[in-house]
């Protein structure tokens, strides 16, 4: 019983009214693919018209003027070497610079490693979704609360500033 359960598995299935030829380079297992047709390809400009009509509001229109791409960079470039010669510290500028791709690349680090742990991802995003709930709740659902958040974003911004 055993023998034929397998026999019949390995069968590959043949439908009965096809019959089969040695050497007939046609795949039995899946549909054949229809001819192809002898009509010629779309043109271009039956195509952009069938875009146009699918897409209406995304038209783009390419220009020629490459001055405003270039003028921005040099602009740009300009710009910034203005603000590095007038830069008084230099060495402290490429030191905090430094130390910011250092904080950068030690915090992609450290969460490389708390993501590593089982649970805890987890673990924090539940954390995470309680202390949105409770901010959301506490200052963004009434008037009055928007109003309070919006006081204490001023007096940080003086504070940060330096003008309090």
């Amino acid at each position: 019983m055993a023998a034929t359960a397998y026999a019949a598995v390995l069968t590959p299935r043949v439908p009965s009214t096809t019959t089969v030829k040695v050497k007939s380079s046609h795949c039995f297992a899946l549909p054949c693919l229809p001819p192809r047709s002898s009509t010629p390809p779309f043109s271009s400009s039956i195509k952009q018209v069938s875009e146009s009509r699918r897409f209406p509001l995304l038209q783009v229109r390419a220009s020629s003027s490459e001055e405003t791409s270039t003028v921005d960079a040099d602009e740009l470039f300009s710009d910034l070497k203005e603000k590095w010669d007038a830069v008084e510290n230099k060495s402290t500028v490429l030191l905090y610079g430094g130390g910011a791709i250092v904080a950068v690349w030690l915090s992609s680090t450290i969460v490389g490693a708390i993501n590593s742990v089982p649970l805890l991802p987890k673990l924090l995003e539940l954390i995470g979704l309680g202390y949105t709930g409770w901010f959301v709740y506490r200052y963004l659902l009434f008037k009055s609360s928007r109003k309070e958040l919006a006081t204490d974003i001023e007096a940080l911004k003086k504070k940060i500033a330096g003008t309090e």
